[in-house]
């Protein structure tokens, strides 16, 4: 795996003016980088997870980036990382070091955020500790989509994923 290289996230936030979600992970994986896009390693369900939630579209699982970042858009979600930077060996959020967190101004500074939805353990906490203060708005936390959380199955995390955001349509 290596030793730890300072890495720069690479990549842009997916929002809009009409985000009124914001779904956080911790740091792209290596795949992710390499691709220039979220949830890059074909293992990860986050994709399969979106897709499969109430509004999601089967269709967008061989999606290009742009029909991918559409799907979120379309159902008023912004998709970003806590970190804009940090030291890590690989993809393991348990090798991260040296964080800098992302600039979350440019997200809630223009879209109409109510609800944060971390996307696992890792990114809830690097959430509380590095930008709820500066959001205001506390997090829910979802369990990965990690293909690393073996312990919950495909049909459990729909089932989770798909209430929070039945619980924001209340």
């Amino acid at each position: 795996m290596g030793e730890n290289q300072h890495i720069t996230h690479g990549f842009d936030p997916v929002f809009d003016e009409r985000s009124r979600v914001l779904v956080l992970g911790s740091f792209p994986s290596v795949l992710s980088r390499e691709n220039a896009f979220y949830y890059g390693n074909p293992q990860n369900r986050f994709w399969r997870v979106i897709a499969a939630c109430p509004g999601g579209s089967p269709a967008s699982l061989a999606a290009s980036i742009e029909a991918k970042r559409e799907l979120l858009l379309g159902h008023g979600i912004a998709l970003w990382d806590v970190i804009e930077s940090c030291d890590i060996k690989g993809s393991s959020d348990a090798s991260i070091k040296n964080v800098v967190p992302a600039r979350i101004e440019r997200i809630v500074g223009s879209a109409h955020i109510g609800a944060v939805f971390c996307n696992g353990g890792t990114a809830g906490r690097l959430y509380r500790r590095y930008l709820q203060d500066r959001t205001g708005i506390p997090a829910v936390g979802l369990p990965s989509t990690s293909p690393a959380n073996a312990s919950w199955s495909f049909e459990r995390l729909v089932e989770r994923w798909s209430q929070a955001f039945d619980e924001l349509a209340r």
